[in-house]
């Protein structure tokens, strides 16, 4: 008895160990399921294992969320930047006006009007895109993305006006942008930068001012030598055939000319156009992206070609309605507006007595468009089948070489003073005033006006003879 006892309370107390144990190792086993959970848990919040499945599910919302959110506050940031950075931002509107105008059928000038105050403010935001953009490529880049970008309205306008016919259309108002940045824009420049600064003595870097000149120079011979050759030949299909041939192989040259501007200013002899204030102040950084840059840029480079095609489709008709020709519209108004950013921009620098940098802005705004927009609206023109020269008739061509000799003057001294700006602006309003009473028609302002004087002169000797 004493043995089937102690063989019971064994296996009793063998039974109550094994419970023990067990219930040891079921709590262990739950602690350890639960510290594996926290791990688990802990280590699925760090980034490295945010594709856990558990964790996506409960944070793919917030992370989404987030990105929405940090998408749409980089918009608005871009949005505040480029459309409300501007004091022109007020003509905005003018956009969808101009569109609504177009589709609804209003009146052409209307569209007209419309179109030119939206172009405004948008000419003025690709230049500060473009500046943006170079931030991030580089002043080599930046220079050649500027030069491309900086006149891009007159550019556009051309293109549209070659694809329409309007060859007088393109010559008129490339030629009103030389006008505009030389006498305008620089006399603006020197007046407002000499009234701010009348107790200080402004001076600049004439070895730029040298080489713009230079360049301009160069651009008013190609453009003299076919009206030159038009007088020096006479009128007949021999004449048009000739002048066409050398408008287009001076166009070749110009083009090879800007190129080795280009070189020139941003490799070789980039400290001629630099700025010594520009390095003593605090390096200026970049208020949007890059990429950013880039999509408003292309946005607004495709309003404005949609701009510029309404006011080349609209032109003759505001012509007619306001009673203002064709020419003055094209030379003055046009300018005007695509000069924008050049006139804003260069008034800013004057003020704070940087002449140096006011100079390259106008001066080489007027050098891109002698030496780079005009030869390519010629080259541009040909490959599409349109006969467009270099001649700009003799009042134009007349008009462009007196500016070019008066700002060669005006700069020559290094020196500038209010004066300067003054002489420069009331030149442009006297041939303003010019073009505004000059009511010739558009088809008569190069080869039947000749046609009519040798007609008159021919007549005269002739009375002459017989008498």
């Amino acid at each position: 008895m004493g043995s089937q006892e102690d063989f019971i309370i064994n296996n009793i107390e063998n039974g109550i160990d094994d419970h023990r144990k067990g219930l040891v190792s079921g709590t262990n086993n739950m602690n350890g399921v639960d510290q594996n959970n926290k791990e688990q848990w802990s280590v699925g919040k760090t980034p490295q294992n945010l594709s856990s499945s558990m964790v996506r599910k409960k944070s793919d919302p917030i992370i989404v969320s987030n990105v929405r959110f940090q998408m749409l506050r980089n918009f608005l940031n871009n949005l505040q930047e480029v459309i409300l950075g501007t004091k022109l931002a007020v003509l905005f509107p003018a956009i969808p006006l101009a569109i609504a105008a177009d589709f609804y059928h209003f009146g052409r000038p209307w569209v007209f009007a419309l179109s030119l105050l939206g172009l405004t403010p948008l000419a003025e935001r690709v230049s500060f895109l473009t500046e943006q953009i170079a931030y991030f490529t580089g002043p080599t880049v930046g220079g050649l993305l500027n030069a491309t970008c900086g006149n891009a309205t007159e550019m556009i306008i051309a293109l549209f006006a070659l694809h329409e016919n309007k060859i007088d259309v393109v010559k008129y108002s490339l030629l009103g942008s030389i006008l505009s940045n030389l006498l305008l824009v620089l006399g603006t420049s020197l007046l407002c930068g000499g009234l701010a600064n009348i107790k200080k003595e402004q001076r600049y870097d004439r070895k730029q001012a040298d080489v713009n000149s230079l360049l301009l120079l160069l651009g008013l011979l190609c453009h003299m030598l076919p009206l030159m050759f038009r007088y020096a030949s006479g009128v007949g299909d021999s004449y048009a055939t000739s002048t066409l041939q050398l408008s287009r192989t001076s166009s070749i040259f110009m083009l090879i000319a800007y190129v080795a501007y280009i070189f020139f200013q941003l490799k070789t002899h980039r400290q001629v156009f630099g700025s010594e204030e520009e390095d003593d102040e605090d390096e200026e950084k970049a208020v949007i992206g890059c990429w950013s840059a880039f999509g408003w840029l292309a946005g607004m480079t495709i309003i404005i070609a949609l701009l510029s095609e309404y006011v080349v489709g609209t032109i003759e008709a505001a012509s007619n309605s306001w009673g203002i020709s064709v020419t003055f519209i094209s030379i003055i108004l046009l300018p005007i507006v695509g000069n924008a950013a050049e006139h804003a921009g260069s008034i800013i620098f004057a003020l704070k007595n940087k002449l140096d940098i006011s100079l390259g802005v106008s001066l080489g705004s007027a050098s891109q468009i002698s030496m780079f927009v005009v030869p390519l609206s010629v080259i541009v023109a040909w490959i599409m089948g349109i006969e467009m020269d270099l001649d700009f008739s003799l009042l134009e061509t007349g008009s462009l070489a007196f500016t070019i000799i008066i700002t060669a003057f005006t700069l020559q001294d290094g020196t500038s003073h209010y004066l300067k700006g003054v002489i420069l602006f009331l030149c442009y309003i006297i041939i303003a005033a010019c073009f505004f009473v000059d009511k010739r028609p558009m088809n008569d302002s190069n080869g039947s006006n000749l046609e009519n004087v040798l007609e008159l002169s021919s007549n005269y000797y002739a009375g002459v003879l017989f008498a």
